[in-house]
């Protein structure tokens, strides 16, 4: 299994290094390489793009505004020489963000994510009924089993996710938007933009949160009907 990757940057030297990172690694393999984010859209219309590694600081178009333009956009690593932007690259759902000058081993760890994650997601699609009641995340360097009846709320934290239980917090190195999209939808609700709940464990709703256990948790106002609706239904009983 290759991941299919295109290069986006407007220094020729950046395009070279990262070329050369992508041949050293079996899992990927280099589809194109860009200057700007207009040739690169064209790219992205013309061929099945996996991974994208998006400069940020380029003419006409930054990287962060053209990402921001893509409906269904690629995984992406950003590269750049500046680290201010990197909360708001996380909050866009990238599997990394790496600062030029990149050494090798902390590219090979982002590409390592991204792959794990392309897997964790063909198998999500291969099998989206959900019939088996556990999932496995990685969490202190091994993988461990967690339960969906175990699983109180999920809390995203940068590019980490929280996974809250009744009995302790487990950290993993997932993207939130990755999670999200591998979580039965019968069972888990996103609740706000760093929030998933667990149907089952709701407890109340106060005002703009939602309370489990001894656990307040947001609701986006822009979330709020849908949310009301998905939990309640036709539950709720009025004075007639």
């Amino acid at each position: 299994m290759k991941l299919n990757c295109l290069i986006v940057d407007d220094e020729p030297l950046a395009r070279k290094g990262l070329e050369e990172y992508v041949n050293e690694i079996d899992f990927l393999h280099l589809t194109g390489k860009c200057e700007n984010a207009v040739k690169a859209s064209a790219l992205l219309n013309e061929g099945n793009i996996d991974l994208l590694f998006l400069d940020i600081h380029m003419p006409k178009l930054s990287g962060i505004e053209f990402l921001k333009t893509l409906k269904k956009p690629p995984m992406v690593i950003f590269t750049t020489a500046y680290s201010e932007y990197a909360l708001e690259g996380y909050s866009l759902d990238i599997i990394d963000y790496l600062v030029k000058p990149i050494p090798f081993d902390r590219f090979l760890k982002a590409v390592q994510k991204a792959h794990d994650f392309y897997v964790l997601k063909q198998k999500a699609e291969a099998s989206p009924s959900h019939s088996q009641d556990y999932f496995f995340i990685k969490c202190d360097h091994k993988f461990e089993k967690v339960k969906y009846s175990d699983v109180l709320y999920m809390e995203a934290m940068q590019n980490y996710c929280i996974i809250h239980t009744a009995e302790r917090k487990m950290i993993t190195y997932i993207t939130f938007s990755g999670l999200e999209s591998q979580l039965p939808t019968d069972r888990f609700l996103k609740v706000h933009k760093s929030f998933i709940v667990a149907l089952d464990k709701i407890t109340a709703v106060d005002g703009n949160e939602i309370v489990i256990g001894n656990s307040r948790i947001p609701v986006s106002r822009n979330l709020k009907d849908d949310v009301m609706q998905k939990i309640m239904g036709n539950n709720l009983f009025k004075r007639s």
